[in-house]
């Protein structure tokens, strides 16, 4: 049996070419969101970040969420409930920019519930920076929002 070698090099040629154009291709289709627009100056207040995570690690309580009753259920702790707390709730949605959401610290004493309609399906970073007492504090972690095990 005789190989045609000419023909068997094109066919590996064009092979490869194809898949990396397809490749190529793909990766060109494909949505790439930024944690946030204003990536540089969020950089900047970095330290500021690192400060405020700190404070909160030395809380004796820590903040908490846990989603129950069909609602994204904030605690604070205790030593602020006689104090006001203020601040913002960031919902980063790494996969659709789309489904980002922001919620201002509204604390019922120590709580506040967010119901879960406001917020689309999907996996979430949760971001809280709050201010209790004279002091500032950062919290974060991962949510997980599915309207289907409710």
């Amino acid at each position: 049996m005789k190989v045609n070698w000419k023909a068997l090099i094109a066919a590996v040629y064009i092979s490869f070419v194809s898949m990396i154009l397809l490749l190529v291709g793909m990766s060109a289709g494909q949505k790439i969101d930024l944690v946030t627009d204003q990536y540089y100056e969020e950089e900047l207040k970095f330290q500021g970040k690192i400060d405020k995570l700190q404070r909160a690690a030395a809380l004796t309580e820590p903040l908490s969420w846990q989603i129950k009753d069909n609602a994204l259920q904030i605690r604070y702790p205790a030593i602020f409930a006689d104090s006001s707390i203020s601040g913002q709730i960031r919902m980063y949605c790494p996969s659709d920019n789309r489904n980002d959401r922001q919620f201002t610290i509204d604390s019922n004493g120590n709580r506040q519930t967010v119901a879960l309609s406001e917020i689309p399906a999907g996996r979430y970073k949760i971001q809280v920076d709050w201010k209790g007492g004279s002091e500032t504090y950062w919290s974060e972690g991962v949510i997980v929002v599915d309207h289907n095990n409710l």
